[in-house]
């Protein structure tokens, strides 16, 4: 019996891609990924890798791109309607959840990473297209939320506290945990 397989468009394989693409950075990070393992990945040839992002670097922006966008579409959807304290809880307990995914949050360590180790040899491009992406997310939670400067410098504050909680494996009913809410006064 012959083998079928299901032809994707252009788009439906770039999507793939930076799927693909998260995964390895999240791993391996933006000098030990290479195009290589990201098209391997996706069953794709490096050529035809390159036909849709010209470059490693490109693939990183992308991935990044997209875990904020993620990160911007959770806040937004679980916010909508509410203002205020309501919105602020409501987007704290999104990314509760959100960050459950390993990669996603192995990514935005990878960002961090990245973006530091970039621009030690000189490349500020990266830096630049992450640092766009969080002033974007920023603003749009400081707005929706009607956050002043300092609250949204705590619920961000929180949000990289979580991070490497989480990164470090401790569990949600660890003592350290109870301190968090995203309340006015944190």
């Amino acid at each position: 019996m012959a083998k079928t397989s299901i032809r994707m468009s252009a788009e439906e394989r770039r999507e793939s891609v930076i799927r693909a693409s998260m995964i390895e950075f999240a791993e391996r990070g933006y000098n030990g990924a290479t195009t290589a393992s990201i098209a391997h990945r996706v069953g794709v040839s490096q050529p035809y890798l390159f036909r849709l992002f010209p470059s490693k670097r490109a693939l990183f922006e992308a991935a990044a791109r997209r875990c904020m966008a993620d990160i911007m579409a959770a806040f937004m959807a679980a916010s909508d309607g509410l203002t205020g304290q309501e919105a602020r809880e409501a987007m704290g307990g999104a990314y509760l959840e959100l960050i459950t995914d390993r990669s996603r949050l192995l990514m935005q360590l990878q960002m961090y990473v990245s973006t530091a180790a970039a621009e030690a040899i000189g490349d500020a491009e990266v830096g630049e297209a992450v640092r766009a992406l969080w002033t974007e997310l920023w603003d749009a939670v400081a707005e929706r939320a009607s956050m002043t400067p300092e609250q949204a410098t705590d619920f961000f504050a929180q949000g990289v506290l979580i991070n490497a909680m989480i990164a470090m494996g401790f569990p949600p009913e660890h003592r350290l945990w109870q301190g968090f809410k995203f309340e006015d006064d944190c």
